[in-house]
């Protein structure tokens, strides 16, 4: 699905636009909004429709869907895809011609060429304009990949949801969904299309991106009556009083409900209001507003150095427009106009390339942020581990009053298990088979949910039992929640009996436990010594490293759907169930990779401390003394943030931790001046992840109030891709690093250069032309190319980089004004030694001159590929583009002086081959001179490694 038109400007809609503390972007967005949300879709239609009416106009079914694949076919060939795009109205052709007009300094140049036509000097002309046209085309291929590059981005999340067709459910993508479908939402899910809701439990949704109001808005199927809104202009029923439809892209903050598909793609509300904010364009990037502005501060400084070029030149007796000429040359190769473009286009490919290795990034900042973490909180269960819960261990307190008598599920078959099923385990069995919301997909073959649900369910079968849930009806459900660590479900059998299932935490149901069930199926009174046991046992199997459930029942008298958390009292104890979920084998290599960078990691758990001080040791997690690197919920709730911060430099475990706990985490880190990483995939993890320098969530558990949260989506759910992407991360900023190094030196040295000869009353070494092939060569394919160098490994032994730290290091600045000094003393060198020969500059002097910047160019882009490793170590074909572009820049070259066409154009004549090898000796001593100082680096690294850093 299209992103968030408004995830960038968080200000209440209900203000009005006039309001002077909105900037004009805001306020275009706003009455944008506001005449949008007054436009009349589907969703106005059908909210006045009973639930009956909906289902007959669209012809559809409450229970099962759509009856078929091949209607929903025919739906979705009148309808269109489920999507909002963004049709570009302009043509390419009119896209590439407006670059000739809206560049100042393009301009400036087709003066020039109709000057010279004016004066007669025709040639001149012709090679201008053809100039013009180049350097056009370079930054609208530059501009074009950096649109395309970011529309990919944009279509890397595409959105789920739960589609029943033909009575069927199935997880697909919400592009599929035609009017008519019958879809299921829940807790966290982001609402994939407008729907007609026709039932729903404890229903409130958060429509605060679609209205501005913050509250959520309470859900019924109830249809609206037209006439209580005859005040409203035409009758209209406001958005934000259709109570009975839930809008595309909404989030779902409690209860659960099913709809059907009245509006898609622009037919809905949210469709509607992004349709007329299309043409409004979004903000920049931070790192492109660094980059924008450290282009104005050099363009500034090019300017006052050119413009003294200029008047200097023309008080020295020099043709004006000679001058005129070379000047704007100048201003197109030195001012680094293209520097934002090509830093978005280096970010997204790499977010891309990010993609491909399980890890999607949503906005570009965050790469930049990457490099700087030095702290990762994560989940446990799904992150950490392979999020495959299987049921390891059983325990009763009737059948195995002994804490060492467990019914282990590893060591038994499933033939002999039913020997096992006394009345205590079978009660058990059938309080986590119906306190279960995991559900059986036809398409998967397999339960689908919650993995501790899916767990649950696939043990049933070991003892010989199946899914009952259809031989029961639910009345009401208690979800699950990180305060009541509990969930119930109120069921009544076929004969009217009502009972009350639970299962959670086993500390919790303990608290509310009178009783337990003995191995005969009697109810006896629990003791204090019988309580004691069962916390002995829970805690004996989570320091095995497994996560404990407790599970009880309670029989009730009330029929009704009624159902609070006062009612979860005066419990009958049935049994425990340890669940294994194994460490991801990669997952500990990954914590080895962090540690060895400077980063600390720090798991957060809902388990008991004995379960998550074995998990964080079988992973690498150091856990030297648990008095001071755990520290539980409990204690966690007593602390204020300060004294948070000062001891959590010590803490690698949370353990007994709630979502809510992650957000004082994350405000204790932040506090010390600590850049975080925070993962978490349920909706209560949204506060801390959106606090988090880099929130990741999960792109397969994850809900999609969690996702939306979040700087990052990690698809496979697993932690060691946080550790590619960083390594990613880390890789795209020195590689900005790098082109950034080979542009500006470039830069400085074309000017200096002409600066030089005309402050020493020497002849222009450069023709504007030959300027304007280099400026190609500086902003195009080889500067490119340094942006997709491949990420080297090591990246990830450097400590993380801190906040303040510029983009322009001053070591960054030493090593460019030191290859920008190498370029122009060899160029200096060749210039005054051609011209020396017969007292006067010819073509061939200046081809010389030309082909020798454009050498040293090359050389220096070689250099580039690294800050600190030899090419010899890196390798000379592990960046295939690098290559491509070196090629085809060192191929038009050659075309620029043995071509008797570009000969005329660049006023060159052909070299000898002796020449070329002269040439190239020449220019490759910028290569040298960096070669020699990175093993400098690299020697003195083993001698002060803080100071010196290889990588």
């Amino acid at each position: 699905m299209s992103e968030n038109p408004f995830s960038y400007v968080e200000k209440d809609l209900n203000r009005e636009a006039s309001d002077s503390s909105l900037n004009s972007q805001e306020k275009e967005i706003l009455e944008a909004t506001n005449a949008a949300m007054t436009k009349p879709n589907p969703s106005l239609e059908y909210c006045t429709m009973s639930v009956e009416e909906t289902l007959y106009k669209l012809g559809t079914d409450g229970k099962i869907g759509l009856a078929s694949a091949e209607d929903a076919q025919k739906r979705r060939q009148y309808y269109g895809a489920n999507e909002i795009t963004v049709e570009d109205d302009e043509s390419l052709v009119k896209k590439f011609l407006s670059n000739f007009v809206e560049d100042r300094l393009i301009l400036l140049l087709m003066g020039s060429a109709l000057l010279s036509v004016f004066l007669g000097n025709i040639d001149d002309a012709v090679s201008i304009t053809m100039a013009i046209v180049i350097v056009v085309t370079v930054g609208f291929v530059q501009e074009y990949r950096s649109e395309k590059s970011l529309e990919a981005l944009n279509k890397l999340v595409p959105q789920e949801c739960h589609l029943i067709r033909g009575g069927q459910e199935s997880h697909v993508l919400a592009t599929n969904l035609v009017p008519g479908d019958l879809v299921h939402f829940k807790i966290g899910d982001r609402i994939p299309a407008d729907l007609r809701i026709i039932e729903c439990v404890d229903l409130t949704i958060d429509e605060s991106n679609l209205t501005g109001e913050t509250e959520p808005v309470h859900k019924s199927p109830k249809a609206i009556s037209r006439e209580s809104f005859n005040d409203q202009p035409n009758s209209i029923v406001p958005v934000a009083e259709r109570t009975n439809i839930a809008y595309m892209g909404t989030l779902v903050k409690e209860g659960n409900g099913r709809g059907i598909v009245v509006g898609t793609g622009r037919e809905t509300s949210f469709g509607t209001v992004f349709e007329m904010m299309s043409n409004i364009e979004k903000p920049k990037t931070p790192l492109q507003l660094t980059m924008d502005k450290l282009g104005k501060d050099l363009s500034l400084s090019s300017f006052v150095v050119i413009g003294l070029i200029c008047l200097l030149g023309i008080i020295q007796g020099r043709s004006w427009l000679e001058m005129f000429q070379i000047s704007v040359s100048l201003a197109v190769a030195a001012i680094p106009e293209g520097l934002p473009i090509i830093v978005t286009v280096t970010l997204a490919l790499g977010v891309l390339r990010m993609a491909k290795r399980k890890a999607i990034v949503r906005r570009l900042p965050s790469v930049e942020t990457l490099g700087s973490v030095n702290f990762i909180c994560s989940d446990k269960t799904g992150t950490l581990t392979s999020n495959h819960m299987t049921v390891s261990k059983i325990w009763c307190l009737g059948s195995m009053a002994n804490k060492l008598n467990v019914l282990s599920l590893d060591k038994n078959n499933n033939a002999n298990l039913k020997n096992y099923l006394t009345e205590d385990v079978r009660n058990t069995l059938l309080c986590s088979n119906l306190c279960n919301n995991a559900s059986y997909s036809q398409e998967h073959v397999k339960f689908l949910g919650n993995p501790t649900d899916v767990a649950l369910l696939e043990q049933l079968p070991k003892f010989g039992l199946s899914d009952v849930r259809n031989q029961y009806t639910k009345l009401k459900e208690l979800s699950f929640n990180s305060k009541r660590k509990m969930m119930a479900t109120k069921i009544q059998d076929n004969e009217k009996k009502v009972t009350l299932f639970v299962k959670g935490a086993f500390e919790k149901l303990l608290e509310k436990s009178v009783s337990y069930v003995t191995d005969k199926g009697k109810v006896e009174k629990l003791t204090k010594q019988q309580k004691d046991t069962i916390i002995e046992t829970a805690n004996t199997l989570a320091s095995d490293g497994l996560r404990v459930l407790a599970f009880a029942k309670k029989p009730m008298i009330d029929t009704s759907s009624k159902l609070v958390e006062d009612d979860i009292s005066e419990l009958t104890f049935t049994g425990l169930i340890g669940m294994n979920d194994p460490p991801r084998p990669s997952v500990k290599f990954a914590i080895e990779q962090f540690l060895q960078g400077g980063i600390h990691v720090i798991m957060i758990t809902g388990d008991s401390e004995n379960t998550a001080v074995n998990i964080a040791r079988q992973i690498g997690i150091p856990v030297i003394d648990p008095k001071l690197s755990v520290l539980t919920g409990d204690k966690l709730n007593e602390m204020s943030d300060d004294q948070l911060a000062n001891v959590i430099g010590h803490v690698t475990v949370f353990a007994r931790a709630t979502p809510e706990h992650k957000l004082n985490i994350v405000r204790a880190l932040r506090k010390r001046g600590d850049v975080v990483a925070m993962t978490g995939d349920g909706v209560n993890d949204a506060p801390a992840l959106k606090l988090a320098d880099i929130g990741v969530s999960m792109g397969r558990m994850g809900t999609d109030v969690a996702k939306e949260a979040s700087d990052m989506i990690l698809t496979d759910d697993d932690f060691s891709t946080i550790l590619t992407a960083i390594e990613e991360g880390k890789g795209i900023f020195n590689n900005i690093q790098n082109f950034l190094s080979f542009q500006l030196s470039t830069s400085i040295a074309a000017l200096s250069l002409v600066a030089l000869s005309t402050a020493f009353m020497l002849p222009n070494p450069l023709n504007a032309m030959q300027i304007l092939w280099i400026n190609i060569l500086m902003d195009g394919p080889p500067a490119q190319s340094l942006g997709v160098e491949p990420v080297d490994h090591e990246v990830m032994k450097k400590p993380p980089r801190k906040r303040s730290d510029k983009i322009l290091t001053p070591e960054l600045l030493k090593r460019l004004l030191g290859t920008a000094t190498c370029i122009i003393l060899g160029t200096v060198y060749v210039f005054v030694k051609e011209m020396a020969e017969d007292g006067q500059v010819t073509a061939r002097d200046t081809t010389m001159t030309f082909t020798c910047f454009v050498f040293f160019d090359m050389f220096n882009a070689l250099a580039c590929r690294h800050t600190t490793k030899s090419i010899f170590e890196i390798g000379f074909f592990t960046n295939k583009m690098f290559n491509l572009a070196v090629g085809l820049s060192l191929l038009g070259q050659m075309c620029a002086i043995y071509i008797p066409f570009f000969q005329s154009i660049f006023k060159t004549e052909s070299l000898s081959v002796g020449d070329l090898l002269f040439l190239t000796l020449i220019s490759s001593s910028v290569f040298i001179i960096d070669e020699l100082r990175k093993y400098w680096i690299k020697r003195n690294s083993y001698k002060d490694p803080l100071r010196y850093s290889i990588v």
